[in-house]
C-alpha cells in the first residue's frame, strides 16, 4: 500500500534499485537495439526484460562465450522472459500524480485514477530512456517554483548593465526545443528574453542570455510573481497534478505498481492556483 509520499518514493527507488529503471534501458542485448524513433516518428522501445536478473545473468554468460544460442535450458527462460513493448496496443489513461523521479529520460511519473483512494498502488508512467516520450507541463506556479538550469522567457527592457528596474509579476517556464534560437538581448529596448536561471538568491533572479550584447540579465521578483508553464521538466511535476497520457501498459512480471506504461506522450496540468479558484468562483456566482 501506499498512502504517502514517502511510501511513493520508496517505490520508485526500489524500482530504481532492480536495475532496469535507474533509468529503465530496454536495450540491454545491443542485438535487438531498435532506434528510438521509427522513419514515422513512432517511438520504439524494443525488449523489456521482465527479470533484470535473469537477463544480467544471460549476458554473463554470453560475454564469457559459455552461451552463443544453442542451450535450450539457457535459451528458453531466457526467450520467456522478454517482452516485446511495442507489441503491446497503445491506449490513453488519466488521473492524478502521485509522485515523479528522475528526468525526461527514463525518468518514472507515478499516478493514480480519477477518485481512486491513496491505498490503491499507482500506475508508473516509463518515460523512454532516450528521451523521446513527448512530456508537456501546463498551468501556472508560484515564481518560487524557479531554480538554477530553469529556462524562462519574459519581455523587458534591460539597462547597460543587464538590470531590469521593475520587480518582475509574471514569465514563461519553458523548455525550448533543440533547435531554437534565441532573440538578441540589447540595452535600453525592450524585447523578448530567453535565458537560463543561473541563480536565485534572496528573491534576485540572475539569467544568462545566448545572444546580443546583453549576455547577464538581473531582476528582482515581485511577491505576487507568477511562472507560466509550457515546459518538459519532470522536477515540474508535483502530487494533485493533473495527469494524462498514451502508453503501452504492462501489469505483469516486472511491472511496477499497478502496472509499467510505456509512454509517448504526456500532458501534465497544475491545479489551479489558489486566488484563481477564488476568481473563478466569483465569476460563476454572476452579480
Amino acid at each position: 500500500m501506499f498512502r504517502t509520499a514517502a511510501c511513493l518514493a520508496i517505490l520508485l527507488t526500489a524500482a530504481a534499485a532492480r536495475g532496469q529503471f535507474a533509468p529503465y534501458n530496454p536495450y540491454a542485448d545491443s542485438q535487438e537495439a531498435p532506434a528510438p524513433l521509427a522513419a514515422d516518428g513512432t517511438i520504439q522501445w524494443g525488449v523489456f526484460y521482465k527479470s533484470a536478473a535473469i537477463q544480467q545473468s544471460y549476458q554473463r554468460l554470453w560475454n564469457l562465450g559459455a552461451c552463443r544460442g544453442t542451450n535450450r535450458a539457457i535459451t528458453e527462460p531466457v526467450n520467456r522472459n522478454k517482452l516485446i513493448i511495442d507489441r503491446l496496443p497503445e491506449a490513453d489513461y488519466e488521473g492524478i500524480v502521485a509522485g515523479a523521479s528522475g528526468g525526461l529520460s527514463g525518468g518514472l511519473i507515478a499516478f493514480r485514477e480519477p477518485g481512486a483512494a491513496e491505498n490503491v498502488e499507482p500506475f508508473v508512467i516509463q518515460l523512454h530512456p532516450a528521451g523521446v516520450t513527448r512530456l508537456r507541463i501546463t498551468g501556472r506556479m508560484p515564481a518560487s517554483v524557479l531554480r538554477p538550469g530553469h529556462v524562462i522567457r519574459l519581455v523587458a527592457t534591460p539597462g547597460a548593465d543587464g538590470r531590469i528596474a521593475e520587480p518582475l509579476v509574471a514569465f514563461d517556464l519553458v523548455t525550448p526545443p533543440s533547435d531554437f534560437e534565441p532573440d538578441p538581448v540589447e540595452p535600453g529596448v525592450r524585447c523578448p528574453i530567453v535565458g537560463t536561471v543561473k541563480r536565485v538568491h534572496k528573491g534576485v533572479v540572475t539569467l544568462q542570455v545566448a545572444a546580443g550584447r546583453v549576455r547577464r540579465v538581473t531582476f528582482s521578483l515581485a511577491d505576487e510573481a507568477v511562472a507560466t508553464l509550457d515546459a518538459a521538466q519532470v522536477d515540474l511535476v508535483a502530487a494533485g497534478d493533473a495527469i494524462a497520457l498514451t502508453g503501452r501498459l504492462w501489469s505483469g512480471e516486472g511491472g511496477m505498481g499497478a502496472g509499467t506504461i510505456f509512454a509517448s506522450d504526456v500532458t501534465v496540468t497544475k491545479p489551479p492556483l489558489p486566488g484563481e479558484v477564488a476568481g473563478a468562483a466569483v465569476a460563476a456566482a454572476g452579480p
